[in-house]
């Protein structure tokens, strides 16, 4: 599967940068004002260094094991790279997570935020840090409801010191993801938070029309997982 999919992947990149940089113009905004997340995770090293070598710097992994096992040896290879976990983080994994992830997407709990704390008094990283919202409220996903979302934030700074630089959602499967990422925004702008982790594959050209700062890409850049 790797070697297949190797071949295809460059014509991936340059075909999700394309409508990228055609939602930014149509949205009109700066190509630059946008980060590009690729999600990589379930894909091995092999398939992963042709996009690094297409240009592509900042990847996304769900699990911190998964990143473990994969990409000190691909940082050490190409420079320049930037990771994002962008799963759930359970506290227990916290060491690692801080260790090794430029950004992480799913604080969602004050658990975590005492982990967090803790690392960051006792490691130099500060990766960025995103409050994954639950603005569909659904009970078997992460995230923060919408109604606590003020709270929560306020909480991260002031009782654990997070610098928290955004929020991340993922609406519904069966919505239109335009309303959750206008929730998400005005729950940000009212927080003054500038970061807007929102919009994957199916729906990010919505989702920078909507003031997204980093959207999620995996399956139109790596194709379909097996």
């Amino acid at each position: 599967m790797s070697s297949e999919l190797t071949e295809n992947l460059p014509s991936g990149l340059a075909a999700v940068e394309e409508a990228v940089a055609r939602a930014c113009r149509e949205a009109r905004r700066d190509r630059a004002s946008l980060t590009l997340v690729a999600v990589s995770k379930t894909f091995a090293a092999d398939a992963i260094a042709p996009v690094i070598k297409a240009g592509q710097r900042v990847f996304g992994e769900n699990r911190v094991q998964e990143a473990k096992a994969k990409w000190p040896e691909l940082m050490s290879a190409y420079g320049g790279l930037s990771l994002h976990l962008i799963g759930p983080l359970q506290s227990n994994k916290t060491r690692e997570a801080v260790a090794l992830f430029d950004a992480i997407h799913s604080v969602d709990r004050p658990s975590l935020c005492e982990a967090l704390a803790k690392e960051f008094r006792t490691q130099t990283r500060r990766p960025q840090l995103f409050v994954q919202l639950n603005t569909g409220e659904e009970p078997q996903k992460a995230g923060v409801a919408p109604a606590d979302a003020d709270g929560f934030i306020a909480d991260c700074r002031e009782k654990y010191g997070l610098p928290i630089s955004g929020l991340m959602c993922i609406p519904p499967v069966n919505e239109a993801p335009a309303p959750h990422f206008a929730l998400t925004a005005k729950i940000a702008a009212r927080n003054g938070l500038k970061n807007l982790s929102m919009g994957m594959s199916a729906d990010f050209a919505v989702a920078i029309q909507m003031g997204a700062t980093h959207i999620r890409v995996g399956s139109a850049i790596f194709g379909h997982r097996g």
